[in-house]
């Protein structure tokens, strides 16, 4: 039976993968995009998406109060992790503080001094995740762990964010060249062909070479 991991990276290469050419959040340009939402809210992809996270920080020993990330990318990633056990909160930041009710940056969970783990979609350029770790930070977190989805290896984006969380670790859970491999192997599997399993047509009596829907020889197949 196929892990969490396993099948968490298959629905980022069959729903959230794409070839072509895109422009990038960075102002860049690309020749795929993923999508990382489309896996996060789907309804397997968010429990292994979940349970994936969890794994991953329980391996590491960082034991977090909490999870949280910049919106929009994080959210369903900080919602499924925080559910997956219903024993770490989840907190979301804004991209700048609120302008009304309580004008507060940080929504949710809410404890200075709390050990968290920050997340994040994809990490091209950082700037997202960075912008998370230091409103964490601002707010009087204590952050143990970055954590990214897909990691997108170019523009720096690792050492930018490296730097930005130290001492605590950066983990990417997968690598763009993980789920484009994935996705162009899964491209390559040729659909299964349908043997006979009876020795003649129906029609004519011809030797068979298909059984679905029906028996049926070269002539007569559908």
């Amino acid at each position: 039976m196929p892990s969490p991991r396993q099948e968490l990276l298959r629905l980022l290469a069959t729903k959230s993968f794409r070839l072509g050419e895109f422009k990038l959040s960075s102002g860049g340009t690309s020749d795929y995009y993923v999508d990382c939402r489309t896996t996060t809210l789907d309804a397997r992809g968010s429990q292994f998406t979940g349970r994936v996270f969890l794994d991953e920080m329980q391996e590491r020993g960082w034991g977090p109060q909490a999870v949280g990330g910049l919106t929009l990318g994080a959210d369903p990633i900080v919602t499924a992790t925080a559910a997956t056990i219903g024993e770490i909160h989840g907190f979301l930041v804004r991209k700048a503080d609120k302008q009304h009710g309580t004008g507060q940056r940080i929504e949710g969970f809410r404890e200075k001094g709390a050990r968290v783990v920050i997340v994040d979609d994809v990490c091209t350029t950082g700037a997202s995740t960075i912008q998370a770790i230091e409103a964490a930070r601002k707010f009087g977190f204590e952050i143990i762990g970055v954590m990214c989805l897909v990691e997108r290896e170019e523009a720096k984006g690792r050492p930018k964010v490296e730097k930005a969380a130290a001492p605590a670790d950066f983990v990417s859970i997968f690598t763009a060249n993980d789920v484009r491999r994935e996705h162009l192997k899964r491209k390559r599997v040729p659909s299964p062909t349908v043997f006979a399993v009876a020795s003649t047509c129906e029609l004519c009596g011809r030797p068979a070479v298909t059984n679905m829907p029906r028996n049926r020889c070269e002539v007569h197949k559908v």
